[in-house]
């Protein structure tokens, strides 16, 4: 097939804080509830932020083969859940199509880190003879990537893309010019993140990063609130299944939206803080809207990337104004990770599904825990109760340590310029 047609998403999977699929994430979401709790995974006695957005109820064994489970990292078996969900609600059986023409791309900023951070101390108090052989292939970031194809059958390209907390929107990016180019039919594409560890809490704690919200962490994720003090780690993962147009009305799948633009920068500035013009992230918008070929007057929702810094919050706010001008003021916009936290790398491919399910819906999630809004933030926040209205188009970006900025543009199916 030739390149440069429409892109689809027909299936949409996800494990989060607020559930074990994507509708049961959608409804706690859409009620403004919150997935954040004190983290039951190690002691943190001692530890400056006590809470996360933990996955509640996670069975490996009701996804794959207890043997394979074993020797998969958390992140990994999210990704195998999230991607079988997407395709069952694709209705898509990759043994009957040419598994070549249908690749794998799941994102992960930090990757194994579970495992890693495990055979450390099994190395330290045990030494290296009992370290496990399943360590490398464990720990590497491409293995949510490997894993998914492995379990669906995937044999096109299979790659991990790391770009912080831009990895899981760049993953879907890359997809979609995979198959715009026609190297693919389709391409299961996402973000996965199990980073709910002591030395990932204890690092962003250093780097004063995290919310020590302790006394309350249902509010801890506060963003554009004048009393945020941090962003949540959470752990999750998300698949969606992109596909061709053509690809998609071949076998009579019915689009769940419509993958319409994508446009990346670097601020190349800092290794943490966002550049304060806020110039290249508003570049990135800019970008993505061109590409879709639509302009700021045809946004009807963007989800933020939102997380709750004081930095990341007003350089956003900063952003979208230089990026959409006068319509910064109209556009709805609202954090989702008031309420799952911020799944790092995973945090771009739940929001991507997120803003497909808001399309289906018509319903804007809220910014929960938003009650005095910072001077400097000071655009249409939702907040804390959803907005419902039709949504024809919708903006999602995500922007992460090291100064990537990644925007994604969705719209209803049938809407492209």
């Amino acid at each position: 097939m030739g390149g440069g047609g429409r892109v689809v998403i027909t299936g949409i999977g996800a494990v989060s804080p607020l559930g074990l699929s994507a509708p049961d994430t959608w409804t706690e979401l859409a009620q403004g509830h919150s997935g954040i709790d004190y983290i039951t995974s190690f002691d943190t006695e001692g530890f400056e932020t006590r809470f996360a957005g933990e996955v509640k109820g996670f069975v490996p064994e009701n996804y794959m083969d207890r043997k394979d489970a074993r020797r998969m990292d958390r992140f990994a078996q999210f990704a195998v859940a999230a991607a079988q969900e997407a395709c069952r609600s694709a209705s898509l059986d990759i043994q009957s199509l040419d598994p070549y023409r249908t690749g794998v791309i799941v994102g992960s900023g930090i990757g194994g880190i579970v495992t890693l951070s495990q055979q450390y101390q099994v190395l330290s108090d045990r030494g290296p003879r009992r370290v496990t052989p399943f360590l490398i292939p464990m720990m590497l970031g491409d293995m949510a990537s490997a894993q998914v194809s492995m379990a669906m059958g995937a044999m096109g390209a299979n790659y991990c893309v790391v770009s912080s907390c831009s990895s899981g929107a760049d993953a879907l990016g890359q997809g979609w010019e995979m198959i715009r180019r026609g190297q693919a039919d389709v391409v299961l594409a996402g973000g996965a993140e199990a980073p709910i560890t002591p030395i990932a809490v204890a690092g962003f704690n250093s780097c004063r990063a995290l919310s020590r919200f302790n006394g309350d962490p249902h509010r801890a994720s506060r963003p554009f609130d004048r009393d945020r003090d941090g962003f949540v780690m959470s752990e999750g993962a998300a698949v969606l299944v992109l596909e061709s147009g053509e690809h998609a009305a071949q076998r009579g799948a019915a689009p769940l939206a419509d993958l319409l633009g994508y446009g990346a920068t670097s601020d190349a500035y800092h290794l943490t803080e966002p550049n304060p013009t806020g110039q290249s992230a508003a570049k990135a918008v800019q970008m993505a809207l061109k590409s879709a070929g639509i302009q700021p007057s045809d946004i009807d929702y963007l989800n933020a990337h939102g997380t709750s810094t004081p930095l990341n919050d007003w350089q956003e706010t900063k952003a979208l104004k230089l990026a959409l001008g006068g319509d910064a003021y109209r556009v709805p916009i609202s954090s989702s990770k008031s309420m799952t936290g911020h799944l790092l790398g995973a945090g771009g491919a739940l929001e991507a599904a997120i803003c497909v399910m808001a399309i289906e819906n018509g319903v804007m999630p809220p910014t929960a825990n938003l009650v005095e809004a910072d001077a400097e933030c000071d655009l249409d926040y939702i907040p804390r109760t959803a907005r419902e209205g039709e949504i024809n188009v919708c903006v999602s970006d995500s922007f992460g340590f090291g100064g990537h900025n990644s925007v994604m543009v969705f719209s209803k199916p049938g809407q492209e310029a």
